[in-house]
């Protein structure tokens, strides 16, 4: 009797701990909304697309840091951020600014336009534009041969970084689950 008493309770304290955990993840995947979706109207992006870099870069979290000095929501480098303030013409910019959310997915946003921007003439921009923001533009165009330049199987195939694979593998799986949220127009 005992015994069955403490499995109850071990058991519903477990579902509690999982229903806490589930309502978290779900207020943390939905705290950068209002910032995604200004920076992807400013730059004509796409919103689902935006929010899946934000989800594998950073996993919503403002204060993220990368390995490579990288910062924020969209883990934009120094250069990159130099490159986003020259064109937007903003004076006395600071990298650290960058750990604000809204300027983050604004400069993250533009980069990544500007990566798509490179590859619209091809059949695949959203593929290898997230390759070029994960491993640069030299390795997507070593990667983009004979038929892996039309296929987006092919292509995935040819990433030379297992590690870049998985992160368009998985940002085009979450692009996926953030459509029924925000369709593509």
């Amino acid at each position: 009797m005992i015994f069955r008493r403490i499995l109850w309770v071990a058991l519903c304290l477990l579902l509690a701990g999982g229903g806490g955990f589930w309502w978290w993840y779900e207020r943390r995947e939905r705290s950068q909304d209002a910032v995604i979706l200004v920076a992807a109207q400013r730059y004509g992006m796409e919103p689902a697309l935006v929010k899946a870099v934000v989800w594998r870069e950073s996993w919503f979290n403002p204060g993220a840091r990368g390995q490579a000095g990288e910062l924020g929501l969209m883990q934009i480098r120094e250069a990159a951020a130099a490159e986003w303030a020259s064109a937007e013409k903003l004076s006395g910019f600071q990298f650290s600014t960058l750990l604000d959310p809204g300027t983050n997915t604004l400069a993250g946003t533009w980069y990544l336009r500007h990566a798509l921007q490179r590859y619209r003439q091809t059949d695949l921009p959203a593929v290898f534009a997230l390759a070029d923001y994960n491993a640069g533009r030299g390795n997507v165009l070593k990667w983009m041969h004979g038929s892996a330049a039309t296929n987006s199987a092919e292509f995935i195939g040819q990433i030379g970084f297992p590690g870049t694979r998985r992160y368009v593998e998985e940002i085009l799986k979450r692009r996926e689950r953030y459509r029924r949220v925000w369709p593509a127009s």
